[in-house]
């Protein structure tokens, strides 16, 4: 790292908690490469509480830079819309997405909906509920969401018993409700001691280069919920520096500072950290606590070093499947490597590009490009291709340019997107096509190689920056492109036969390999890819050379003809015929002004 420095820059703060809050926002901005890189939690849901006068709770995925309060990020989404129901089943919070500003609930601009009459929310839109009182419900909210249920518990509980001795005993059932709900609520969550405290414990495992932080949730007493996040750029880390970044990132986002941390190692910022989280405590946690410290612990026996070792053990689960993940993304199938066995080639053949050329006796001629990566194919990549130089120099149809023409245009948008060429390039036909083919690379400044990987097939001609040919011999002015080796053949359908650049003999594949019965597949899609474009354009030209020509026919008059009688035919048939009915039907298909120029064409 060292020997990368071009220069230093020096920053001086006022205390340590500074220059952990710099240190924080310089990496999240700048992403150092030899930092610990923490992926986003994007994917995962919240529940907001909204800032409005009368605020919403829902899920969103969005965290936005607002005044609103997240809840989250939840990775288990069940336990999320548990957690949405019982609000909802609780508490009376409106479920609309009325904008319920002072203005327009004072003017009564809208009307309470069938969630007041079921007993789902206060009515807010026409003031049936002050804006304190709802907002209480809402303080009510955030504690649920914080798990902070016991609390809340005994709050209500309080509240009811003053309710009962003043005789509101209608205010008082309310609250008795709320509170058999809480219990039913609280029951689901896992007791871990007989200490009512609000807890966070942190673990992390690391594997090469790959680490997973796990967060368990405890809020009075009672695990709530556990968070994991995947890192990158941990190779010869030590723990606590893992931590740091695990910690720091974690409550920059977080809306409750529990009174205790668990660790499993010292932190070398613990002072540090520990300043900031209890200064950020009393300034932006969404429940007030009465204790405002934060304690950095690090158990060492008993049943506290045990919730440790179980956190850790849930960290090194979740590591274990973003490993398996990655086995996944990176499996080879085995036709694929097959392939590269039977071909000879210098790669394994990940992303292969499949060209056929399709025309009816030389008119319409086209190309299609299929895209296979690691042995499936990727139709969002297929490309179709319309044919220009078609014509050879006596004037009739030719393959052999039409597969230059197609190889040079495909390949020469690669290069202007500076873009990775594929692994491997099949031509659909023999000799004079892949002879073709390589002609169009070699002039854009590729190498190809042969299916020998001693041998190279190295071009005489370059591409100017423009994208034309230069002529055939080498000039000073010439471009000296430096492109990768490409790896291209000729599949010829009748024998299966395998051709290769520079060489003259075709070659075949065992008829039981894996990698033969791809190269078959990517060619018949190829082809059925080709077939398919050139029958749409050889349909339109039909059309067109039909009911098209007529004056006072158009497009959108020719197919509704044509879907409706069939064929030119059977337009022709329907307006020469004698039946009245059938004539007025047709002129009520195509109109007056399309009837008459018909039946002029037709002299009828």
């Amino acid at each position: 790292m060292i020997s990368k420095i071009a220069d230093i820059e020096l920053i001086t703060t006022d205390s340590e908690v500074e220059a952990l809050i710099l240190e924080f926002n310089l990496i999240k901005e700048l992403k150092p490469r030899y930092n610990v890189d923490m992926k986003d939690d994007k994917t995962f849901p919240y529940i907001v509480i909204t800032d409005e006068v009368y605020p919403r709770v829902f899920p969103t995925r969005k965290k936005r830079t607002d005044k609103s309060a997240y809840f989250g990020p939840f990775t288990d989404v069940k336990n999320m819309r548990y957690a949405l129901k019982s609000v909802r089943d609780i508490f009376m919070i409106r479920s609309c997405s009325l904008k319920l500003d002072e203005e327009n609930v004072k003017t009564g601009k809208f009307k309470i909906c069938l969630d007041y009459h079921i007993h789902k929310c206060d009515g807010p839109c026409e003031n049936l509920v002050s804006r304190a009182d709802y907002n209480e419900t809402v303080n009510q909210v955030a504690k649920l969401l914080n798990g902070k249920t016991k609390t809340l518990e005994n709050e209500l509980r309080v509240r009811m018993d003053e309710y009962s001795e003043k005789m509101m005993f209608e205010q008082a059932g309310r609250l008795r409700d709320k509170i058999d709900a809480l219990a039913v609520y609280n029951s689901r969550q896992k007791m871990t001691g007989e200490e009512i405290i609000d807890r966070d414990i942190f673990a992390v495992e690391c594997e090469d280069n790959d680490a997973c932080g796990m967060v368990l949730k405890i809020r009075d007493g009672r695990v709530i919920g556990k968070s994991h996040y995947y890192m990158s750029g941990v190779l010869e880390k030590p723990e606590e520096e893992i931590l740091d970044k695990l910690i720091t990132n974690y409550y920059a986002k977080a809306e409750f500072i529990p009174d205790e941390i668990f660790v499993p190692v010292e932190l070398e910022n613990a002072e540090a950290i520990k300043e900031w989280l209890c200064g950020k405590k009393r300034k932006d946690s969404a429940v007030v606590s009465i204790r405002n410290e934060v304690d950095i612990i690090v158990p060492k026996i008993g049943d506290k070093a045990k919730l440790i070792a179980m956190v850790a053990s849930n960290a090194r689960l979740m590591l274990g499947e973003l490993k398996l993940a990655k086995l996944k993304r990176e499996f080879i199938a085995p036709s694929v490597e097959a392939l590269k066995r039977d071909l000879r080639l210098n790669k394994l053949p990940r992303r292969i590009e499949c060209f056929d050329i399709s025309h009816l006796q030389g008119t319409e001629t086209v190309a299609s490009m299929v895209v296979f990566q690691d042995g499936k194919p990727r139709k969002t990549e297929y490309r179709k291709y319309k044919i220009n130089s078609v014509l050879n120099e006596i004037g009739t149809s030719d393959d052999f340019l039409s597969m230059r023409e197609v190889i040079h245009r495909r390949f020469r948008r690669l290069l202007e997107e500076k873009g990775n060429p594929p692994d491997l390039v099949i031509v659909d036909g023999g000799k004079g096509q892949l002879s073709s083919a390589v002609k169009s690379l070699t002039d854009l400044g590729f190498k190809v190689n042969t299916g020998n990987p001693s041998k190279m097939f190295i071009p005489v001609k370059r591409a100017d920056s423009a994208g034309s040919t230069l002529p055939d011999k080498q000039t000073s002015e010439e471009i000296n492109y430096e492109q990768p080796n490409i790896n291209i053949i000729g599949l010829a359908k009748r024998l299966e036969e395998i051709y290769f650049p520079n060489d003259s003999d075709s070659h075949t594949v065992p008829k039981t390999s894996s990698g033969l019965k791809l190269l078959q597949r990517i060619r018949d899609e190829a082809h059925r890819f080709a077939v398919e474009f050139h029958r749409s354009l050889r349909d339109k030209r039909t059309l067109r050379s039909e009911l098209n020509t007529i004056t006072n026919i158009g497009e959108k008059t020719a197919r509704k003809l044509l879907r409706e009688y069939g064929s030119f035919e059977g337009v022709k048939t329907a307006i020469t015929s004698k039946n009245s009915a059938e004539t007025a039907k047709f002129e009520k298909t195509a109109g007056k002004r399309a009837t008459a120029a018909l039946k002029e064409y037709f002299n009828f």
